[in-house]
């Protein structure tokens, strides 16, 4: 999921981001490790559905499932079909009072005033990029966020976590008809009111949700908000609806790549600007006062000195994180920080990168070294997919 702030109201935000605060749960792997554990937790490990459980950012979360075919067959029902994720690893915030507008002006450099009510944005900040927050840096996040916080009268600023809530992400060309369906009420037209970057607050099998249609997939989709109490519930009903597919964290991290979307810790870090990253379209119209803001006016055509890239490499295996990108005459321009075999593309052989400015337009020949030799790579417009969210065409 990209981390999304929502507007509810003049004064109501929502936030989701990656395990920035933890969940009660937990389980012990062994003498010296333990995992957190999601509400829906009991629906990975039900042998029936057949999970491959892995640590993912403190958590104990399903690779791939048996049941579901693993990893590509998983993939493919998301571009195909519909999968469900489990997501609830990521922690939903919400932030209230006539301050929360001006204290979340400072942290995202978004056009909050102009957002109409739910709506959303993605979330960005301090020296670079903080898209995704991870359990190892709970401390020294918090520390900054309530350290601006400090900054507020308690009266007028109120942020409530919702710890232990839980998060699935409905993803797929099915993922509308089938979510349709369950709805209480049937008056609302999910193809007909609700657009990617919106969301509303509904009831489903009589379970009050908060929608909105967003993914990590490049696929129509939605990620849903439910109370801690009805979360294993709603995830069985989901999960045992015709046509859904359980899914895991490996076709999750191959279909965002596809959809050229980025992971935080590997394609940005606060080293990244946004320029570098190409993600200046974030950056609010006119928006002034914001943490970064000098970094992003500064980073803009010759200054920046490296960029975000695809590639698409020749056949044999795949550039991972961390391979050298090199020009062809075999001067280091960059890193690859992601890679993998494309399983919609017939295994063609994609990566994600940076490399110095000059080496970044479309149909420049590079070289990646993969296992100590240089493999012919090609930059590319991203995505490496056709994005097909759902936007209002009117």
């Amino acid at each position: 999921m990209i981390p999304r702030i929502i507007r509810l109201s003049n004064q109501n935000y929502l936030i989701g981001k990656t395990s920035l605060f933890s969940s009660t749960s937990t389980t012990t792997t062994d003498a010296t490790t333990t995992l957190k554990k999601t509400l829906i937790h009991a629906l990975h490990v039900n042998p029936k559905n057949g999970a491959k459980m892995v640590p993912f950012a403190g958590f104990d979360m399903p690779l791939s499932y048996t049941k579901s075919g693993g990893q590509i067959a998983e993939h493919m029902a998301v571009r195909n079909a519909c999968g469900l994720f489990d997501v609830s690893h990521m922690v939903q915030s919400r932030y209230r009072g006539k301050s929360s507008t001006e204290f979340l002006s400072k942290l995202l450099p978004s056009a909050l005033k102009s957002m109409k009510a739910y709506t959303s944005t993605l979330s960005m900040g301090r020296r670079g990029l903080v898209s995704v927050t991870n359990a190892g840096r709970r401390e020294s996040d918090l520390a900054w966020i309530n350290q601006i916080r400090s900054n507020f009268s308690p009266d007028n600023l109120q942020m409530d976590v919702l710890d232990g809530w839980g998060l699935v992400a409905l993803q797929g060309p099915n993922a509308s008809k089938i979510l349709q369906g369950l709805l209480d009420n049937q008056s609302i037209s999910l193809d007909q009111s609700l657009f990617f970057g919106q969301s509303i607050h509904t009831k489903v099998a009589g379970k009050e949700v908060h929608i909105a249609r967003s993914g990590y997939t490049g696929e129509d989709g939605f990620e849903i908000s439910i109370k801690p109490e009805d979360s294993l519930n709603f995830a069985e009903l989901l999960a045992n609806q015709p046509g859904v597919s359980l899914t895991g964290l490996a076709a999750r991290d191959s279909l965002r790549l596809e959809a050229g979307m980025c992971l935080y810790g590997s394609d940005l870090d606060e080293s990244v600007g946004v320029g570098e990253a190409g993600l200046g379209w974030l950056v609010g119209k006119d928006r002034t006062g914001f943490f970064g803001e000098e970094r992003t006016r500064n980073e803009k055509g010759d200054l920046i000195q490296r960029r975000r890239v695809g590639l698409v490499v020749e056949k044999g295996p795949p550039a991972r994180s961390g391979a050298t990108i090199t020009d062809t005459d075999g001067n280091q321009i960059g890193l690859v920080t992601s890679g993998i075999p494309s399983p919609s593309l017939n295994s063609q052989n994609i990566a994600m990168g940076y490399v110095q400015s000059g080496h970044h337009k479309s149909g420049s020949k590079l070289h990646v070294l993969v296992r100590g030799k240089p493999r012919q790579a090609e930059v590319v417009k991203m995505p490496f997919i056709k994005s097909n969210f759902y936007r209002n065409s009117s």
